[in-house]
């Protein structure tokens, strides 16, 4: 399965959702890596077998094999820190944001690929899992070593789109077995 096949399998109903996939690859500011990086990191944060098949697939062709475990590391990495860090900053008591959070994450410090690029699939991953303290401290990172405002915009919505296809395609789904029983 490639990315053209996933548009294929998006209903009429979500039209708007196949038109932004297909925008993908020809309207962004990000490099083949950072894209790349960010659609299968990403399609990992969104949680659909079909959207992360269809991804993988063709990253591949993409990515180096450095640059795949490192997009990997970094949905992995943040599954767990949007988590904790969403939840200091909701529970509303600054002692918690004052505390060691006691999470290995030695992989932010040495992902195998250049640190911005790191660093925006982190920051992708994290508006997918709705971390406001995650999106901030990563967006100032990538904007330090030199991304621009419209690197990390497209990065986002690289993020919506692959989202909005996950969440889709979930529904299909459901509708698909609903009729059938």
């Amino acid at each position: 399965m490639s990315v053209d096949s996933l548009k294929s399998l998006l209903p009429d109903w979500a039209k708007d959702i196949r038109l932004n996939v297909s925008s993908i690859p020809t309207s962004t500011s990000l490099s083949e890596q950072q894209l790349w990086g960010t659609l299968l990191a990403t399609a990992i944060a969104s949680r659909n077998q079909t959207v992360l098949a269809a991804i993988d697939e063709e990253a591949s062709d993409h990515l180096s094999h450095e640059a795949k475990e490192a997009a990997k590391s970094a949905a992995a990495i943040m599954s767990m820190n949007n988590v904790y860090y969403r939840a200091s900053h909701l529970l509303g008591n600054d002692e918690y944001t004052k505390m060691p959070a006691r999470l290995r994450m030695n992989v932010i410090g040495n992902p195998g690929v250049d640190k911005e690029d790191f660093e925006l699939w982190c920051l992708a991953v994290s508006a997918i899992n709705g971390c406001g303290t995650c999106l901030e401290s990563h967006e100032r990172v990538v904007i330090e070593k030199g991304l621009t405002t419209q690197q990390v915009q497209d990065a986002v919505r690289v993020a919506a789109i692959v989202h909005a296809a996950a969440v889709t395609l979930e529904a299909e789904d459901h509708f698909y077995a609903a009729a059938t029983v």
